[in-house]
């Protein structure tokens, strides 16, 4: 059931890398940013309706006050995270061949964002990587870069017009919850359904 930008299957090799166990949360953001831009509020709620564009000044604030390097994981890192990494056990969702038990999507959600942490993890013990929210990467996005990107650490094209997005949503079908699903986003777009989480 792959899309044509999810083709062709293909190897490739990153080197380590550490990335969020969990979505950005409203917390952080409110105790960076100052404001909170989400939708559904909660404090343990995954932060949402940010842009890309907004994603770069969080990391640059966040970066400035803790003198560490955080920023957005590549999608090549992203889908090596959610597949479970060395611990794959080759599952079509991030944890599970079963989408109840590891994302919140449209059929199980309620339309709404979850406290995150709360459906089960994957083999790395990495949570909502098939739903709750989407989640930004750093790379733009090309339909095609599967047929020339590197095999060592790819980074996207250099130019675009789009950012990547990967994961599902509270308000998406299981389709578009593989681990494998690719979407992308103008990086001033932003939405409820539309967060991040963190790299180093």
């Amino acid at each position: 059931d792959a899309w044509d930008d999810e083709k062709p299957v293909h190897s490739l090799s990153v080197s380590s890398f550490s990335i969020g166990k969990y979505e950005v949360t409203q917390k952080l953001w409110k105790a960076v940013m100052g404001s909170n831009p989400s939708y559904f509020k909660g404090d343990n709620l995954p932060v949402e309706n940010v842009s890309w564009d907004d994603v770069q000044t969080f990391i640059r604030k966040l970066n400035q006050k803790t003198g560490k390097h955080y920023r957005l994981p590549t999608e090549a890192e992203w889908e090596f995270a959610a597949r479970g990494g060395n611990r794959s056990r080759g599952y079509k969702y991030s944890g599970s061949n079963d989408i109840d038990a590891v994302a919140w999507c449209t059929n199980n959600s309620g339309s709404k964002t979850h406290p995150v942490g709360t459906k089960s993890p994957n083999e790395l013990g990495i949570y909502d990587m098939s739903g709750n929210v989407r989640e930004w990467c750093q790379d733009w996005y090309g339909g095609k870069y599967y047929s020339s990107s590197p095999y060592s650490n790819p980074t996207g094209p250099s130019t675009g017009s789009y950012r990547v997005s990967r994961g599902g949503s509270w308000g998406g079908y299981a389709r578009g919850c593989r681990v494998f699903r690719r979407n992308n986003f103008s990086p001033g777009f932003y939405g409820s359904y539309l967060g991040f989480r963190l790299a180093l």
